[in-house]
């Protein structure tokens, strides 16, 4: 809410997450708290990472910097690649689109590369289309 009174219109809000939770210790606080026992009566297993997911979340480049607001958890986020005109975005997006209806990987990754210059390419094979290519 209080992000929200300070908008101006535009903005990216980051928000002060506080310290660091593990997920292990998480799961384990929230299997005590419904009356059960960690690894007793509900087990816990590590599956690994399944294909997109990350083990941190980048929530900043580079490219970027946050400047503080008035409110001492809430910070705007400023890059310098300037804005990303409306009109681009959408006509982007509809390219984006297309390269999905018609499975054109390589171009579909050149697109969201001058879109997201952080961008970095997966090289772990497609099994999102009949392709086989590179994702």
């Amino acid at each position: 809410m209080q992000a929200g009174a300070l908008g101006e219109g535009g903005e990216i809000f980051v928000l002060e997450m506080g310290t660091p939770v593990k997920i292990a210790d998480m799961a384990r606080d929230l299997i005590r708290l419904s009356g059960k026992e960690p690894d007793v009566d509900i087990l816990i297993v590590y599956t690994g990472l399944r294909p997109g997911e990350k083990l941190y979340e980048e929530l900043i480049t580079a490219d970027e910097d946050v400047v503080p607001t008035e409110h001492e958890k809430i910070m705007v986020l400023r890059n310098h690649h300037g804005d990303y005109a409306h009109d681009k975005l959408l006509a982007d997006l509809d390219t984006l689109l297309q390269c999905t209806q018609e499975y054109e990987i390589e171009r579909l990754k050149a697109v969201l590369k001058t879109m997201i210059p952080e961008y970095k390419p997966s090289q772990t094979p497609c099994n999102l289309c009949p392709c086989g290519k590179q994702a």
